[in-house]
């Protein structure tokens, strides 16, 4: 039985952070700068209520996923709300629980902080991810839209 183990980000991950993020957005067919993974990075390990935070999974002590999540204020609501942004697996570690593994901690993250509301987006055609969401959370039927 393979053993997932999931942590917060440590500066010693950048490697295999940039590996993964990398991997991750290669799957939507996007690329960001040089400046943007530098930024990420560093906002990763920033202090402040609202910069984001981050994951990594380790399966049998290999880096195999990764989350981005952060708070965001809102108006139905006197706590934030966490939006988990980004969330990987490697495609040799999927089905084996990462992903279910890095949610939870984003969501155990999240209830020690007083916030209930953990939410994400995923692409219509992402079946594998979709399968696990329906899984572990609610499909809320709202549809995004975004001015280009």
């Amino acid at each position: 039985m393979s053993n997932v183990t999931v942590r917060p980000l440590e500066q010693s991950d950048h490697a295999e952070w940039r590996r993964l993020w990398t991997l991750y957005l290669e799957f939507y067919k996007a690329t960001v700068p040089e400046e943007v993974y530098a930024t990420t990075w560093r906002r990763l390990f920033a202090d402040g209520e609202f910069e984001p935070k981050g994951f990594i999974a380790l399966l049998d002590g290999k880096a195999v996923g990764l989350t981005h999540y952060l708070y965001h204020r809102s108006c139905w609501s006197q706590v934030n709300n966490c939006y988990l942004q980004d969330l990987f697996s490697d495609a040799t570690a999927r089905g084996k629980g990462v992903g279910a593994a890095l949610i939870q901690a984003v969501k155990n993250r999240a209830a020690a902080q007083g916030v209930t509301n953990v939410y994400w987006m995923t692409h219509e055609t992402n079946a594998t991810a979709r399968r696990l969401y329906d899984r572990v959370a609610r499909r809320t039927g709202f549809i995004e839209y975004d001015l280009l």
